[in-house]
This record gives C-alpha cells, structure tokens and sequence, in this order.
C-alpha cells in the first residue's frame, strides 16, 4: 500500500496545513442502497404528506403539525440515529444527515422535524441517564412526545449564557423551582417536553433541565407571525413557579451551557444538510419553469441569462454537498475511532462532533447563504410569477432567510470559526503558527514558478494550496500582531473566517470531482469538474478581496506591501471561460430537468 493510503486521519482544523488525497472523503456518489433507500422513504414522506397539504400547514391549522411527526414518527423518520433500545433505528451518523437533507424540502414541516429530532431529542440521548432515556427518548423517538429547546431569551440570544430564567431548589430538597422567559421556541405549542436552560441561584453557567407539558406554571404567548416558515409554532414560553423533580436535571449542575454548545454544533452541521435538500427541490422547480416559460418564440431555458442562473445554483449545491458530506464521514471516523477505543457510543458521538466544530458552524454559514442565492435566483427565473404565493419558490424564498440566524447568526459562526481554530493551535491540537511562519518567510523568497506538474488537476490543486497559505498569512499575522484584541476585531475575523470557508469549499468540490474521475472515470467527473474549476476560479477573487480587506485592517508599511504581494501571487488564476463552463452545466440540467449531480 502506498504512503498516500496510510495517511492518518485528519483532525479538525488540518485542512489548512495539510493535502487530502481524494481516497480519503466520501463522497455522495458512494451512498449504500440502504442510504439510498432511506433517503427515497423520506421524499416520499414529502411529495405525499407536506407538498400536497403546504396551505394548511402555513395556515397553522389545529394539529396538522403534530399529526405530521405522528405519521413520520411511524415511519422510523423520527428516530433514525436513536439507539434500537430506545425505539429507533439504530442508524449511523451519515444516514441521519442524509435523512435531514432529504427531508430539507418540507418547508415548516423540515423546521418542526429538526428542532423534535435534533435540539430537542439529543440533549436527553446523549446527557441523560438511563432512567430519562427510557422514559423520554423511547417516546420522542416514536413520537408519542414532541419536544423543544429552551435557550433563548429577550436579553440573551448570541450570548446565550447571560440568561436570567432562575432555578432554586426547594428546602425539601425535591423540587427545582424554575422562573423566567424563553423566546422563539419551534414547537413550543404543541410541545411535550421542554429542555429548559436555567441558573441554578448565582451560578456563573446555565445547567439543563427536561421539564413536562403536565408541570403546573408553563403558559404560553400566541404564536409569532413571522416572515416565513409559516407552519412552524414559534411561541415565548413563560415559567412561573414550576415546580422539577430534581432528577429532571440533565447531567450535572452547571453543565448546560456545555450540552447547548454541543448541541449547536450537531444543529449547524445538520442544517448544512436540511438547506441541501431545499436548494435541490427549488432548483428542480427553476429548471421546470425555464424549460415550461417561452418568451420571443422559444423556452427561456435556451437564453444565457437563465442558464447562467441554472448553472451557479447547480455550482453552488455541489459545492455544499461535497463539503457538508467530507466533514460527515471526518466525524463518522471520529466516533468509530472513539469507540474503538472504549468510550460510550453517546460521548464518542459529542465528541467526534465536537472535534470538527469550527467545520460545522463554516458549513452552517456556507450553507445557508448558498440556500439564500439558490431561492433568489430561483424567484428571479420565475420572473413576476415568483413573486406569487402560488408558486412554490416564493415560499421557498421566505422560508430560506431564517437558516442565516437559526442555530448561532452567521457572524457568530464565522467569529467561532476563527476562534475555534486558533483556541486548538493555543492548546499544541492544531500547528496553526508553524506553517504559517513558513508562509511569511516564503514572501521574502523567490517565487515558486512550478514543477512541471501536467496532472489534470494541477493548476486547481496549486491554487488551493495558495488559498491555504493565504488564510495562514492574514490569520497566523493577525493573531501575533493583535493578540488578545484580536477577539474584539469582528471584521478581521469574519474576513478570515470567509477565506477558511471558501478554502474549504473549493478543496471538497475539487476533490470529490477527483474521486469520481478515479471510480467511474474522468467522462464522469466532466460536469463535476467543471463545477469545481467554475467554484475556484470564482472564490480566487473573493478570497483576494478577503484577504486585501483584512491586511489593510491591521498591517502598514513595507509588511503591508509584502503581503498584499504576497496575496496577489497566491490568488492568481490564468483564467477560465466560464460562459462555456456554465453553459456545459446548465445543458446537463436542462436536459435532465431536474438537479441531476
């Protein structure tokens, strides 16, 4: 076996320092029959109990909601990755991201379905004891209960540990008596369960707390009138004096800020996947209309403006894809490995996530912009029908814009991004300064003009590698430069932030393109290919104006000069025709109407 076969595996953060050979993703491409099967089970869910009934779950009719979770509840979709003992399916971490992109499609009904079977099903899997797994999550996962999380309040969103909802136990020493306000609660009106995030008297972090529909003192506001996802019960939750048995705590006192991080990090890698099955659906519905719509004689699928359209939604889907699934099977191998070694199914699963987080919260920023421009231009293809609520790309359209704040705001994610990674260099987990001082020193030497490589993915690998050394050149000089005020310059970070994502982003498309090309041959990586060198060659000039944005921050003088020359030659693309790239990409999906990658 080679010396490539037996690379260990990556760690989170690594991609910046280190190459990934293509045999070391996976890829959609490799999904099982049985993968296949589940993710069939869950369209079928969609085209047959949501799409048809989309008005009566936007009207908020009396319990269609919770009769959908009923029905998906008997089909296994509730329960896809609980444990067989607690009356699920038992299924690994990659069929239940493959169950949350297929489900991506439902609208309100994908919002309900996460928010049960994520944030409010998981902090009891995974912290709970045996007795509150038995009694919640065998009900949660057959969905006999549904369930929410209650983390937010009024004066504490981002900054999620500054709430004020209190918990003081009883003299009897019984009870946990919780009072406050939560805010902008999914499923809060038809909730079962409530995981409730409270300050146990003056304790500097939240502790978590299962508390019941039965328990006297819950009361409820209206339900919010919002700008989308309609059918989803949103609600301020109000606690006046209920009373919690104390072995309702969940883990220990204090620990529930830890169980919300964590948490969040399995929501924003889930969403990464939820949003993917959103941007397929609406595309599929573009390409309808473009081929349906003739004006001047012919389909308006055959003018460059909507192919153009086409072919960047179609670019942008595959991106994520590629993306979102890599850092699925990185934390797939993770919890194996830390099984394998004796930990607890449950802990193996916190903290295989917890190792890629800076890669979730980059994927739940990525993916929830590519949804935002997939629906734009959708309704921009549809013209003045788009703007029409009977068409399915203006609900589409409404629903996306809350993924931009759901699950941490997407400047949070891209401060924690960046945060993240330089915490794991602090603690000797990521080398984050070595290479980045290989980097400075390289300004100063004489450019490297090439070895000669004539692979087909020379050219494209060379820019990665550059982009690479552009995100360790502005971080690795920020970092030393500012040290600790480095935290309180949000524009820096979110320019860094950008240029790991689109980093990120261009190696996964490249890659999997590659893999196709070694399995199937290179006819049938063509289009793929062709959508990552489109990507790359578009993200050269973002990461560019990142970079040149961020040095101009905090740099002056000759240094300033040296590495603005320095980002030049990292970012140098010889050019692409991507009017023929993207008409390439459009042709294939125009003739297979529907997103055929």
């Amino acid at each position: 076996m080679s010396e490539v076969k037996t690379k260990k595996a990556i760690r989170g953060g690594e991609f910046l320092i280190r190459e990934t050979a293509p045999f070391e993703i996976f890829i959609p491409e490799e999904w099982s029959e049985e993968h296949q099967m589940i993710a069939q089970s869950c369209i079928d869910f969609i085209n047959t109990e949501i799409v048809p009934n989309l008005d009566r779950m936007d009207a908020m009719e009396e319990g269609f909601m919770q009769q959908a979770l009923d029905k998906a509840g008997e089909l296994g979709l509730l329960g896809v990755s609980i444990p067989e003992q607690y009356g699920g399916l038992g299924l690994d971490f990659k069929s239940s991201m493959l169950a949350a992109e297929a489900l991506g499609a439902g609208h309100a009904f994908s919002v309900a379905y996460g928010a049960h079977t994520g944030i409010g099903t998981l902090p009891i899997l995974y912290y709970g004891n045996e007795a509150q797994k038995e009694k919640y999550v065998t009900k949660l996962a057959t969905g006999e209960w549904k369930a929410c999380y209650c983390l937010t309040e009024p004066s504490a969103g981002s900054d999620a540990n500054s709430g004020k909802t209190k918990a003081k136990l009883t003299d009897d020493g019984k009870h946990y008596v919780i009072n406050g306000q939560k805010m902008w609660i999914t499923n809060s009106g038809f909730a079962d369960v409530f995981i409730v995030f409270a300050k146990i008297d003056d304790d500097k972090n939240l502790s978590a707390f299962i508390v019941e529909k039965g328990h006297e003192g819950i009361e409820l506001n209206p339900e919010e009138k919002k700008m989308g996802i309609k059918g989803s019960s949103t609600r301020q939750v109000f606690f006046h004096d209920v009373k919690v048995p104390v072995e309702n705590m969940l883990n220990e006192r204090g620990m529930g800020f830890k169980i919300a991080l964590n948490i969040l990090n399995i929501g924003r890698i889930k969403l990464a996947a939820g949003v993917l099955g959103g941007m397929k659906d609406t595309i599929d519905h573009s390409i309808k209309y473009a081929n349906d719509r003739n004006q001047f004689g012919r389909s308006i699928s055959k003018y460059g403006a909507i192919r153009h359209k086409l072919a960047e939604q179609a670019v942008r889907t595959y991106v994520l894809e590629s993306a979102s699934y890599r850092i699925t099977q990185n934390i797939e191998d993770a919890i194996s490995s830390l099984e394998a070694e004796g930990m607890d199914r449950s802990d193996a699963i916190l903290k295989g996530i917890e190792e890629y987080a800076a890669e979730c919260a980059m994927m739940k920023v990525f993916g929830s912009e590519c949804l935002d421009f997939v629906c734009d231009e959708a309704v921009q293809i549809h013209g003045g029908m788009g703007y029409s609520a009977e068409m399915r790309v203006e609900r589409a359209y409404r629903d996306a814009r809350i993924n931009r704040i759901f699950e941490g705001t997407n400047e949070i994610n891209r401060m924690l991004t960046v945060d993240m990674l330089l915490k794991k260099a602090m603690k000797g987990e990521l080398d984050l300064m070595g290479p980045a001082m290989a980097v400075a020193k390289e300004l100063t030497s004489i450019p490297d003009m090439g070895n000669g490589d004539d692979s087909p993915y020379a050219k494209e690998l060379k820019l990665i590698e550059n982009f690479k050394k552009t995100v360790l050149m502005v971080a690795g000089s920020a970092a030393q430069k500012l040290t600790q005020s480095l935290a309180k310059e949000q524009e820096i970070l979110m320019n860094i932030a950008d240029m790991a994502i689109w980093t990120y982003s261009c190696e996964s498309a490249l890659l999997r393109a590659m893999k196709i090309a070694e399995l199937h041959g290179e006819e049938a990586a063509a289009d793929k290919l062709t959508m990552a060198r489109i990507w790359i060659y578009d993200c050269t000039d973002r990461i560019h104006k990142a970079g040149k944005d961020a040095i101009n921050s905090f740099v002056e003088g000759d240094e300033k000069r040296m590495m603005l020359m320095g980002l030049k030659r990292f970012t140098k693309h010889d050019g692409l025709n991507v009017k023929e790239a993207r008409q390439q990409i459009a042709a294939s999906l125009i003739e297979a109407e529907n997103y055929c990658f």
